[in-house]
């Protein structure tokens, strides 16, 4: 029989449950209180033995010294400017994975906003000593992030100016069936998003290819046709996925790994990455347009599509290029002039911000514009993970890490190839389940430092990173181009949702592994081999 006393207790357990599993705005109590619970187990717990090891090891191989010092904990004594124990320097490393590991959760689970993991990887920096006050500032402040903002206001500057809707109509002119979309359109798209925003195409293309899919399905004197729907949404999302490899200005992922160079002393120019990934992703999108082309073909109901009819009645529409536009397009082409031709003096961030005030000058946006369309939450990802990859880096956290990881593979797969393949085989799983800034800046710093340990350049283990980044093709969550599609895909006529959640394992999974095999295949196996390393 139950009881007052029983009935109460009951009553306050079910409202501490509702409380830890509620998510109350944007905050998730239960979520955050795991995270606090596993920090402090790892950061209360004594160093582990190898890593006490490793900080008095003689010029341990994958740790870059200054100033003269020959193990890592004097290293870091000389950088704080006061003398520390090998345990306490250990202890630093030991937090700095705790910060990294918390921060990946938080990224990936956004049980607090972005922007608060982002200001709070900051405050545990000092909160921990883990550099001088100074460092610290300076982590937060790369190029990288200077250019991950002014790439996110040049999308702006696009979207405002009108020149998005113009560059759809553009791309959707020349295709004029099936096949040409698939062989086409599927390339320019992929080649398109490694140096414009993939999200603002896809957000751009998906109401086109809508009333194209409305208006075809309605002149064939048919309901639906959800075969087509999946070839037009999840095709053109894929082949913008598919892009990222292309330059590093395809998204912040790739902004991180270029600030990772940076700080290991192995900077890449905007031109030597792209000498490394385009290739690839002319490839692999030709992949993808035979995939979706084959898989689908038999099953779409309508025949002709004609694409082109619909952009040329479009661009009727729209009139002529307008000032905007033109001075916009201008704008767009001279930083990119830089960046290809100028990255090694001037960075990836200066012509950023160059195009930045160019568009504020001459009214394109204005500061407004900026405050209320740009996500500084985003940018703040990029300057927190560029200030975990710091703190691992000199405290030696990334290099213990590695060794550990290293230490786990099999033998076979320790070295050379089969540790490149590896390290994207993960970055590629794992990028389906949190966002690929968050991905790249959690694997990142210990890619580079794995391959140091194998004798791998880090070029190398760095794109197999930031490339397989962009595999985010199973999951609505893996990346805000599926969650678009998915959240587009309504028929404007009847209401119905035309992708479901299913179809992007049914598809993703295909593609996912294809991705795998061409940069496998034809990228680290292939003409990486004949590329210059360094």
């Amino acid at each position: 029989m139950s009881t007052p006393e029983t009935a109460d207790r009951k009553e306050r357990a079910r409202s501490l449950s509702g409380l830890l599993l509620r998510r109350d705005g944007q905050f998730h109590y239960g979520l955050l209180l795991l995270a606090a619970a596993v920090f402090l187990w790892m950061v209360l717990a004594p160093p582990p033995a190898s890593l006490v090891r490793l900080v008095q090891e003689e010029n341990p191989l994958g740790y870059q010294f200054t100033g003269g010092a020959t193990t890592i904990a004097e290293n870091v004594s000389r950088i704080m400017g006061r003398s520390l124990t090998p345990e306490e320097v250990a202890h630093k490393a030991q937090v700095m994975v705790a910060v990294l590991c918390t921060a990946a959760f938080l990224w990936a689970t956004e049980a607090i906003p972005l922007g608060a993991t982002d200001l709070l990887v900051g405050g545990l920096l000092y909160l921990f000593s883990i550099l001088p006050l100074d460092s610290i500032s300076k982590a937060y402040m790369k190029d990288a992030v200077l250019f991950i903002f002014g790439v996110l206001t040049i999308a702006v500057g696009v979207s405002v100016s009108g020149l998005d809707r113009r560059l759809a109509v553009f791309l959707l002119g020349g295709v004029t069936g099936l096949k040409s979309f698939c062989f086409i359109l599927y390339p320019a798209l992929a080649l398109g998003a490694g140096f414009f925003s993939e999200h603002a195409l896809v957000a751009i293309l998906i109401p086109v290819l809508m009333g194209v899919y409305r208006a075809v399905c309605d002149h064939s004197g048919i309901e639906n046709d959800r075969a087509l729907a999946v070839l037009l949404l999840l095709g053109v999302c894929f082949a913008c996925n598919q892009g990222g490899p292309a330059s590093p200005a395809a998204g912040g992922r790739n902004a991180i790994m270029i600030g990772y160079f940076r700080d290991y002393q192995q900077p890449m120019s905007f031109g030597r990455w792209v000498l490394y990934g385009l290739p690839y992703v002319a490839v692999v999108s030709l992949v993808l347009a035979a995939f979706m082309y084959i898989t689908l073909r038999r099953r779409i109901r309508v025949r002709d599509v004609n694409f082109a009819r619909f952009a040329r009645q479009r661009l009727k529409r729209m009139g002529p290029m307008g000032r905007k536009e033109i001075v916009m397009a201008a704008i767009l082409l001279a930083v990119a002039v830089l960046w290809i031709a100028a990255s090694e003096r001037f960075g990836l961030g200066g012509p950023s911000i160059f195009g930045v005030v160019l568009m504020l000058a001459f009214r394109i946006i204005r500061w407004s514009d900026i405050q209320g369309k740009v996500r500084f939450d985003v940018v703040g990802l990029y300057a927190a993970a560029c200030a975990i990859g710091v703190g691992l880096r000199v405290t030696g956290g990334s290099l213990w890490l590695a060794r550990v990881a290293v230490g786990w593979l099999p033998d076979a797969m320790q070295h050379g190839e089969p540790l490149v393949m590896a390290i994207s085989f993960f970055t590629g799983t794992l990028t389906n389940f949190m966002s690929d800034g968050a991905t790249v800046a959690a694997i990142g710093p210990i890619a580079l430092s794995m391959g140091q340990v194998a004798g791998v350049h880090m070029w190398q283990m760095g794109l197999a990173c930031a490339f397989s980044s962009s595999f985010a093709n199973i999951t609505i969550i893996g990346t805000p181009n599926n969650a678009i599609a998915y959240v587009g895909s309504t028929d404007p006529k009847t209401g119905e949702r035309l992708l479901r959640i299913r179809d992007f394992a049914m598809y993703g999974i295909p593609v996912t592994l294809l991705a795998f095999l061409v940069l496998w295949l034809w990228g680290i196996c292939g003409y990486w081999r004949w590329m210059a390393w360094g």
